[in-house]
């Protein structure tokens, strides 16, 4: 790691280099959304564009990596919206729609989902570290997967599919939008009503010409 800038206080590691840049990016995303350039996140640390190019490509990586930051709060708040709920349909339920109510109004998480910069996340809401997110949202839940017949398969399918939704939701609310009890009995008929009795058996396709 090079110790060049950083205002008079260089990091003494990658690892705290890396936290300061986020810490900025943060701070940055804070005023601005997703309108942070890399030369403003360097501006605030005293340092070239190139040092922050080091630890992070680009600007959209630097994005979504400070959203993956952000995401440890965002589950930490739905898990206790979402307290007490046991039943895998209503708790499946209840998520979908707070995340969907809530992401607009956040700036960080929204990067990750939001519309901003949809051509270059939509494709990453099936990546490892949005599955994984998406992991521990569910395993959060105060739902007792196990006896309700869900494995950790199970959990790892339906958490890409939460996010596909979720997603879907965000990029178009829909005309008009959905929300309160209506977005509620939507999600319960089409997608809580699924969780009553997870698919054990191979779907197969038709034979050719049937």
């Amino acid at each position: 790691m090079r110790t060049h800038g950083w205002s008079g206080a260089a990091p003494a590691t990658d690892e705290e280099a890396v936290a300061r840049i986020l810490a900025a990016a943060n701070k940055a995303i804070d005023s601005h959304g997703a309108d942070l350039s890399i030369a403003d996140v360097a501006r605030t640390l005293g340092v070239t564009r190139q040092t922050v190019y080091r630890y992070f490509p680009s600007t959209d990586a630097l994005l979504q990596a400070s959203a993956m930051v952000a995401a440890t709060g965002f589950l930490d708040r739905l898990a206790d919206h979402l307290a007490g709920i046991t039943d895998p349909a209503d708790a499946v339920t209840e998520g979908i729609a707070a995340a969907v109510e809530w992401l607009p109004h956040d700036k960080h998480m929204g990067l990750l989902l939001g519309p901003e910069r949809s051509s270059t996340f939509s494709a990453e809401v099936t990546s490892d570290v949005a599955l994984t997110f998406a992991g521990s949202m569910l395993r959060r839940f105060d739902v007792d997967w196990g006896a309700a017949g869900f494995s950790d398969s199970d959990l790892d399918e339906l958490g890409e599919h939460l996010l596909r939704i979720i997603q879907s939701f965000v990029l178009d609310p829909g005309r008009p939008p959905r929300q309160g009890d209506d977005l509620r009995q939507y999600l319960r008929r089409w997608v809580g009503a699924a969780l009553h009795a997870p698919a054990r058996e191979p779907v197969r396709s038709p034979a050719p010409g049937r």
